[in-house]
C-alpha cells in the first residue's frame, strides 16, 4: 500500500514522479501528491482521486529537477487534499512522503505541540517533518536520523530541504525502499516498478539504514552513522512485463499469462533423469530434507490459500505433516517452535507485513524460515534462511492470479522432491513429473474458453450473494474463488468445503444465491453430488466447474465450465482459473475498477 518516489537528475522531475507515481498505482490508494524544488520554494500540489486529476492540477511549465511523490492509502484521518502526503513542517522548508504507520504520533504531536509547533492534518505522518525540523541545524542527514530515534512503527520515508536543493535523504523500517542509480540521476522509490523505465541498477535498503541521494552518487548509513557498502543489483524484468500489452486490464493479462507464469516456476527446476525436482535456494543438505519431520507454512490472503492446497500435498503426497497458519494470527499467538519442522513464509511481494512479521517472530524462536516469494531482493527473501522464487514477472493488479498458481506449482515441486527421497518410486516420480508440465497446456485450453465463461459471468453478476464449495485438495481453491469475486466485483461471496455446507450455510439456499461447486473427477466425487442434488432440491442455481464431457454434472448443474481431465491430485491448478476468469467477468460487467478495487492495496505493508 502507498508509493514514494523521489528524483534527483536533469529531467524535469514533476514528469519524472508523475510517471513513477502512474506506474504505482496497482499498490492501491486514494489520494496523491508531489512536492517540486523551484525558483527557491517548494511547489506542493494533492489531490484525491487517481493519478490524471493530480497530473491535471500540476502546471504544465513547472520546472525543478528535483522532487518526491506520494500515493496515499488512508490510515489514520479521512481522504481529502489536506491529509495527502507530502507533508511540511511549520515554515514549508521540509517536506516528507511516509509510507508506513507511527504508532506513538499522539503522544509526539502533543509534545510538539506544546513547544509550538503547528499541524495541519490528521495523519501520523505529519509529526515527521515536525520533529526533522526540530533537530535541524544544517545537517538534514542527522536531523532525519534524530527524528527516527523517536518513532515507534513502520517508515519509509523521503524527505527535502529547501536549503539543500538536488539532495534527498530517505530511510527505511519496516516498509521497503530502493535507491535507483541511473546515468546522471538518482531516485528513491518504494518499488521498482516506479523507476525501472530509466534504470535497472538498484540498491535495496534494510531496516535501519538511511540513504543520502543527489543526482550523482548515494550515500548509506545506518542510524548510528556507520557507513554501509551496498550491493548494487540489476533488475531482471522489463518494462513491457509491466504493460497491458493489448489487454484491457492487467488482471486479465495476468490471468492469460499463467501457462507462461507456471512454466517459469518449474523453469531448471525438474531433473527428469532421477525423477525429482532440484530446488537449490532451499539451502538445505539431503540429510537435512530427510530429517523434516513435519511443515508449518504461514501466509495472508491469496497467499494463504496456495498454502492450504501445498498443506494437502505435503501430506497426501510426501506424508509428511503439515499446518497452515495466517500469519497474523501466528505472531501474536506466541507460537512453539518444535525440532525438525521446517517453516515457509509465502507472500507474492515478499513485503506482506503480518508474514514478515511472523517469519521474524518464528526465527527468533530457532526455526528454519524459507521464503516462497516473486519479487526478488524483496524482504522475506532476503530475510529468510533460503527459499524459492516462483518467477511469474511483475504481478500489477491488486487481485492476485497468476502468483496464486505459481505458488501452488512450488510445492508440487517441493512434495516431489522430498517423496522421492521417501517413498515415491522412480516410475510414479516420472508419471507426476509428467502431470505437472502438462498444466501449461491444459490451462491454455481453459482460456480458449474466456468467451463462454465470460457469458455465464454476464449471466449471473446481479446476484448479490455466492457459495464457492469444493472438497479435499479443491476445498482451498473454493476460498480463492470467492475471495477473487469479492474482491473485484464487490458481490459478497463465501468459500467452503461442500461437507460444512449442511452445517450451517445450507440455510442460505435459495433461487437467489447461486452454489459454485467444484467437481473433478475425484474420490469424493459422489460426496459432492449428494451436496448438489441438495442445493437443487431447495431451488438453488448450481454452476459447476467440472470435468469435460461429464454428464452427470451436467444434468444437475443450470450451467457448467468444464476444466481438462488430470490426474486427482493437479486438479487445483485448472480448477482455479475458470473462478479467476469468472469473477473477473463480473467485475467487468459491473463497471468495477478491476486492477484497483476499492480499499485495496497490492502490498499490505502495515499491520
Amino acid at each position: 500500500m502507498c508509493g514514494i518516489i523521489g528524483y534527483c537528475g536533469p529531467k524535469p522531475a514533476a514528469a519524472v514522479i508523475l510517471e513513477g507515481l502512474k506506474r504505482l498505482e496497482y499498490r492501491g490508494y486514494d489520494s496523491a501528491g508531489l512536492c517540486i524544488y523551484s525558483d527557491g520554494r517548494f511547489h506542493i500540489i494533492k489531490r484525491t482521486g487517481k493519478i490524471r486529476d493530480l497530473r491535471n492540477s500540476v502546471p504544465p511549465l513547472l520546472k525543478g529537477d528535483f522532487g518526491i511523490g506520494h500515493t496515499r492509502w488512508a490510515t489514520h484521518g479521512e481522504v481529502n487534499n489536506v491529509n495527502a502526503h507530502p507533508h511540511t513542517d511549520c515554515d514549508d522548508r521540509i517536506a516528507v512522503v511516509h509510507n508506513g504507520i507511527i504508532e506513538n504520533y499522539v503522544s509526539l504531536k502533543e509534545k510538539l505541540k506544546s513547544e509550538g509547533h503547528v499541524f495541519q492534518t490528521e495523519t501520523d505522518s505529519e509529526v515527521i517533518p515536525h520533529l526533522i525540523e526540530k533537530y535541524y541545524s544544517g545537517d538534514l542527514e542527522e536531523a532525519v536520523k534524530e527524528a527516527l530515534a523517536l518513532l515507534k512503527g513502520t517508515y519509509g520515508i523521503v524527505c527535502m530541504h529547501i536549503d539543500h536543493p538536488g539532495k534527498l535523504v530517505g530511510a527505511r523500517n519496516g516498509s521497503p525502499l530502493v535507491v535507483g542509480i541511473g546515468n546522471g540521476e538518482s531516485f528513491l522509490a518504494s518499488d521498482v516498478t516506479a523507476i525501472i523505465s530509466h534504470t535497472k541498477q538498484v540498491v535495496y535498503l534494510e531496516d535501519g539504514e538511511v540513504a543520502n541521494i543527489d543526482a550523482d552518487d548515494f550515500r548509506t548509513t545506518d542510524l548510528r552513522d556507520q557507513v554501509i557498502e551496498k550491493k548494487v543489483e540489476l533488475v531482471s524484468w522489463e518494462l513491457e512485463e509491466i504493460e497491458k500489452d493489448g489487454f484491457v486490464h492487467f488482471m486479465e493479462k495476468e490471468i492469460f499469462e499463467q501457462p507462461e507464469s507456471v512454466k517459469r516456476a518449474m523453469g531448471g527446476r525438474i531433473e527428469p533423469d532421477l525423477a525429482t525436482a532440484h530446488l537449490g535456494g532451499l539451502n538445505m543438505s539431503n540429510k537435512d530434507l530427510l530429517n523434516i519431520e513435519r511443515v508449518r507454512i504461514v501466509a495472508a490472503g491469496t497467499s494463504f490459500y496456495a498454502g492450504m492446497v501445498g498443506a494437502y500435498l505435503l501430506e497426501s503426497i510426501a506424508r509428511i505433516p503439515c499446518t497452515v497458519e495466517i500469519s497474523s494470527e501466528l505472531r501474536y499467538r506466541n507460537p512453539v517452535v518444535e525440532r525438525n519442522t521446517l517453516h515457509f513464509a509465502v507472500s507474492q511481494s515478499g513485503e506482506t507485513a503480518d508474514t514478515l512479521y511472523a517469519m521474524r517472530e518464528l526465527q527468533r524462536k530457532g526455526a528454519t524460515v524459507l521464503g516462497i516469494c516473486n519479487v526478488v531482493g524483496s524482504t522475506i527473501a532476503r530475510e529468510s534462511d533460503g527459499g524459492v522464487y516462483i518467477h511469474s514477472g511483475p504481478e500489477i493488479a491488486v487481485a492476485s492470479t497468476k502468483a496464486f498458481t505459481s505458488q501452488v506449482t512450488v510445492f508440487y515441486l517441493f512434495s516431489l522432491l522430498l517423496s522421492r527421497m521417501r517413498h515415491m518410486s522412480y516410475e510414479e516420480g516420472v508419471d507426476f513429473i509428467q502431470n505437472l508440465q502438462s498444466v501449461p497446456v491444459k490451462i491454455e485450453q481453459i482460456l480458449m474458453n474466456n468467451q463462454a465463461i465470460r457469458n455465464m459471468a454476464v449471466k449471473y453478476s446481479h446476484f448479490k450473494d455466492f457459495l464457492f464449495l469444493g472438497r479435499g485438495i479443491n476445498y482451498p481453491v473454493a476460498m480463492e474463488g470467492a475471495l477473487k469475486l469479492k474482491e473485484i466485483s464487490y458481490i459478497h461471496a463465501e468459500g467452503y468445503s461442500a461437507a460444512e455446507m449442511k452445517h450451517g450455510p445450507i440455510a442460505l439456499i435459495n433461487e437467489e444465491t447461486p452454489c459454485l461447486f467444484l467437481v473433478p473427477d475425484d474420490g469424493l466425487k459422489e460426496k459432492i453430488i449428494s451436496n448438489m442434488r441438495e442445493v437443487k432440491s431447495r431451488k438453488g442455481k448450481i454452476i459447476a466447474v467440472a470435468v469435460e464431457g461429464d454428464s452427470e454434472i451436467t444434468e444437475i448443474s443450470d450451467d457448467v465450465i468444464e476444466v481438462p481431465r488430470m490426474k486427482e491430485c493437479f486438479y487445483p491448478l485448472v480448477m482455479v482459473v475458470p473462478l479467476q476468469l469468472f469473477a473477473y467477468h463480473c467485475a467487468v460487467e459491473l463497471g468495477r475498477d478491476v486492477d484497483q478495487p476499492r480499499n485495496l492495496a497490492k502490498s499490505v505493508t502495515v499491520e
